[in-house]
């Protein structure tokens, strides 16, 4: 967040830690900082706040921050002098997520509930509390649609902000009768839309690789394939069948896998994990390639950062960064109180908030706790509009999880919160092509899955997991972990029901959750079999099911000609069609048409080197999280390292 001074002497900025995703060696000393612009020692200034960014005084400048509340965020704009002294408040609000000073420090602008407002700035002595329906300024609504980033122009006489790929501009003059001859100028007259995205190539390798020899369990029409072949040209599968069928260019690189499975990548559709921290996105997440270690190649996150989410799949689409396709809802549709809340009053609120994900790259959006029927319903229907898909928090509700099954949402994520159901709710939901992602491993109304198999294997020693997952997350949950008579979990009791809409020809596909990144997607497909499904049943709820219920079953979930490739190679002697629990041995995972080694995610023919280590690896350093900040180190030699 570096701004400089207006006679340009002067750089604030912001310091941040680290976190679960990126290395939290450096967190010490956070806060907002000045330094000369020419260079010099750094002062830190304030140990909390956020945004900070100059008015028309070099002397002074402004921050953010909140303090929140249960019924208000209260974020506060607040000005200080360069040492951090003599601190006024200016501005509070209920909901603003962000302000804006002008560079004459005339104005105000802010974002409340995703609109774009203007206002005069005001100083006096008390703060003012200000808000779309305050009546103490005039406030005026420069934003049609959404927006974020707002800035003003070096002159003060606009105000830009963007959304997705554009960027807009308005005269603060048409916002005002008192600046425009007494008229006001229409937002749909007023507002400047520029295109400001731009077209990468997406990541395609230059290679031809055929497996042959396995037993390829294509979940497609051509059913399981005894010693079959399968070509891969660029990142699609041109050729698949028997061997002996095969017209194998002479330039491909022919791999032998005699004797072992070939299975379509695994689609987790319920797949919460962090891709940034403090908008920081990291080049080495291993939350992406814990993914992938364990043949994960497609992901969807119905609850994210939006800016972050959709940036990350961007650079995973482009090969920038080594990850699953990546698609989300970006930040929930958030029904309870909050300053991200979406307020669904009518169908034109809900098409505002349709349109506005889907600006920003969604496919989906997740009706969160919207606590009317109509509201889910008007949700629904603009998202038909906007070819989305609505996929609604299940929220441990029968009755709002049988209105969701009646009102068409895309399917029922969570599971239901009862232990069983019967013939009426199944008639009721056969036939209506509404999924279920029930995330059995934080199954409602008992022990959940994840604590059964945290108990059932020594995890800390898990070689994959030791190597993708970070010991301060990985070793807590697995060393100290909860142990329960068997008949006490409840997760496999409910996925009774998963196995019951699956056998009446339901869509019931994998979601792990996030709870242990990687391995928590084979968690879902392993219980599914504890509900009454067969492997291959598991199997295809944990592929061609989650393909499906994306709307991607086109190019993924199956191995088909023509269809994307992603697929997994599972180890020799080992089946996942006989036993379940061989799902997790995967010797190579395929993603985009690339040959990674599971166990180090180098590509094929390549030194295991090629692969950058995680900041864990680096001698132990930037292990842990973040701690409280004292002024003074406690008992602490000179010179001592602090892993944070």
């Amino acid at each position: 967040e570096p701004v400089f001074s207006p006679d340009g002497q002067t750089i604030l900025y912001r310091r941040v830690g680290g976190g679960l995703i990126r290395s939290s060696l450096w967190s010490r000393d956070q806060g907002i900082y000045r330094i000369p612009a020419r260079g010099g020692e750094a002062k830190r200034i304030l140990k909390k706040g956020e945004r900070p960014q100059f008015g028309s005084s070099n002397d002074r400048f402004f921050y953010q921050l909140g303090k929140r509340e249960k019924d208000a965020d209260n974020r506060a704009l607040i000005s200080v002098d360069l040492d951090g002294k003599e601190p006024q408040t200016h501005y509070t609000s209920k909901w603003a997520t962000d302000y804006r000073i002008s560079p004459d420090g005339k104005w105000l602008a802010f974002i409340d509930r995703f609109n774009v407002y203007v206002a005069p700035f005001v100083a006096t002595s008390r703060s003012i509390l200000v808000g779309p329906k305050d009546k103490t300024l005039p406030i005026a609504q420069v934003s049609q649609e959404a927006g974020i980033s707002i800035h003003f122009s070096g002159d003060s006489q606009r105000l830009h902000w963007s959304l997705g790929p554009n960027l807009f501009t308005r005269e603060l003059a048409s916002a005002y009768a008192f600046l425009n001859d007494g008229e006001t100028i229409p937002p749909e007259e007023a507002i400047r839309e520029m295109a400001i995205g731009f077209q990468a190539g997406h990541a395609q390798p230059h290679t031809s690789i055929v497996l042959v020899g396995a037993k390829l369990v294509t979940m497609g029409e051509a059913g399981n394939l005894e010693n079959g072949a399968i070509l891969i040209e660029g990142n699609r599968i041109t050729q698949i069948g028997n061997r002996s069928d095969l017209n194998i260019p002479s330039n491909a690189k022919v791999i032998d896998i005699s004797g072992q499975i070939v299975l379509p990548g695994f689609v987790d559709t319920h797949a919460h994990g962090s891709q940034a921290t403090h908008g920081i996105i990291p080049q080495n997440n291993w939350v992406n390639k814990a993914r992938l270690a364990f043949g994960v190649t497609t992901i969807h996150n119905p609850s994210s950062d939006t800016e972050t989410i959709f940036a990350t799949s961007e650079l995973s689409k482009a090969g920038l960064i080594t990850a699953p396709r990546i698609f989300s809802t970006g930040t929930i549709l958030y029904g309870a109180t909050g300053a991200f809340r979406a307020e669904v009053k009518s169908l034109e609120d809900a098409q505002f908030h349709l349109s506005r994900m889907k600006s920003v790259g969604a496919i989906s959006v997740k009706s969160y706790n919207q606590p009317r029927r109509d509201q889910r319903q008007q949700i629904i229907a603009a998202a038909r509009e906007q070819q989305m898909m609505v996929v609604p928090e299940g929220g441990s509700t029968f009755m709002h999880n049988l209105t969701m099954i009646v009102d068409g949402h895309t399917g029922i994520e969570h599971t239901m919160p009862v232990q069983y159901i019967y013939d009426d709710v199944l008639d009721l939901w056969r036939g209506t092509g509404v999924g279920y992602t029930p995330t059995l491993s934080v199954a409602y109304g008992g022990l959940w899955g994840e604590n059964y198999w945290y108990a059932q294997d020594d995890l800390w020693t898990h070689p994959r997991l030791k190597a993708f997952i970070p010991p301060h997350v990985l070793q807590p949950r697995t060393r100290r972990r909860l142990t329960a008579h068997e008949g006490d979990y409840n997760h496999m009791k409910v996925a009774t029901i998963a196995k019951a809409s699956f056998d009446q020809g339901g869509l019931v596909q994998a979601g792990g959750h996030g709870q242990l990144n990687g391995v928590c997607t084979h968690w879902e497909i392993w219980s599914f079999v504890q509900g009454g499904m067969t492997p291959l049943e598991a199997l295809t709820c944990g592929t061609l099911h989650g393909a499906k219920y994306l709307g991607l079953d086109g190019d993924i979930g199956s191995l088909e000609e023509g269809k994307l490739a992603d697929l997994i190679v599972i180890e020799k002697g080992y089946d996942p069609t006989q036993d379940i629990r061989h799902s997790e041995h995967i010797q190579y995972t395929m993603v985009n048409g690339v040959l990674l080694d599971a166990k180090t995610l180098s590509e094929y023919g390549t030194a295991n080197s090629d692969q950058p280590p995680f900041f864990w690896q680096n001698g132990n350093l930037g292990i842990g999280v973040p701690i409280p900040q004292t002024e003074h180190c406690i008992s602490c030699p000179a010179g001592h390292v602090h892993l944070w």
